[in-house]
């Protein structure tokens, strides 16, 4: 015999001396249906289906992807977004059955808004106020009844304005939270004299650069669609939507699935300083306004 054969036959011995050196392990048995060879064990969890079989699964972990940097401001000026960011806002809430459904969407994408509450809805639903804030969301203010400032007098307008912010803060109060220093106009409705009054008392006024028009009756494609395009043309910016209609809670997850899709990020805005009672409000008690205007 060849010394090459010699050594063949050892390895050939090895190898089979080398696979019945452990036991078959009880626990794995391998069997056959038909063709298809299938892996069975005594788990207690049943064999999966084949992965073309099974039906998509619920979005369970945000991607990470959509979730921006957190951006603390203390003035209007300060809301500088880079090419590809969003902030997310929401007027005129809170209302039940449509808050808390966005809240969950806005949860299974892993971003967080902006809500500019009335005060009138937040003193009827002060628990559904505290949830948003309580989720990690920006609470501002929008006046107590959605009124046009504009049309008012100045010493209305500003009472207007004081009334609601007075509210959602109560409201929050209950669960040990603070309103942020946020607000809107109504129908971006405001002059010269309330929005340097407002700025002055250290209120951040937020504008509005991309208006998703989600009060019009289109469908929620419609309306995503129309949104997205708006925002692709700037390319960045502050977007309004409103938590008091059905079509934004249907529009909002075709939305976010399209910004996640084609890279934007939602930024965070918070105050730099989240207390109310930090700053020197004009609007905190408006009767003593009354002899200063």
């Amino acid at each position: 015999m060849s010394l090459s054969r010699f050594v063949m036959g050892l390895v050939v011995a090895g190898l089979a001396l080398g696979g019945c050196a452990k036991p078959p392990n009880p626990h794995v048995i391998s069997a056959r249906a038909g063709n298809n060879a299938a892996l069975i064990t005594n788990s207690i969890l049943p064999a999966s289906q084949p992965i073309t079989q099974q039906p998509m699964p619920e979005r369970i972990f945000a991607s990470g992807n959509l979730g921006g940097r957190t951006l603390a401001v203390a003035s209007t000026a300060d809301i500088i977004l880079r090419p590809g960011e969003v902030i997310l806002t929401f007027d005129d809430g809170p209302r039940p059955g449509k808050t808390t459904e966005i809240l969950a969407t806005l949860n299974d994408f892993g971003v967080k808004a902006t809500f500019l509450m009335l005060g009138s809805a937040a003193q009827a639903h002060p628990g559904l106020a505290q949830q948003v804030a309580a989720s990690g969301h920006t609470v501002g203010s929008h006046t107590f009844d959605h009124v046009d400032l504009g049309k008012l007098s100045r010493q209305a307008a500003l009472d207007e304005i004081a009334k609601g912010e007075r509210a959602v803060q109560l409201a929050l109060a209950g669960g040990g939270q603070d309103l942020s220093p946020f607000f809107r106009f109504p129908y971006l409705s405001q002059t010269g004299f309330l929005r340097t009054n407002l700025m002055q008392g250290s209120m951040v006024i937020l504008d509005v650069d991309i208006d998703s028009k989600d009060y019009y009756k289109d469908t929620p494609e419609v309306v995503a669609a129309r949104t997205m395009e708006r925002l692709e043309a700037r390319g960045s910016g502050i977007i309004l939507f409103h938590d008091i209609h059905q079509r934004t809670v249907e529009t909002l997850p075709l939305f976010l699935a399209q910004l996640e899709e084609r890279g934007y990020s939602v930024v965070r805005l918070v105050p730099k300083d989240n207390s109310v009672f930090g700053r020197d409000l004009i609007t905190a008690d408006a009767p003593l306004l009354r002899g200063t205007l």
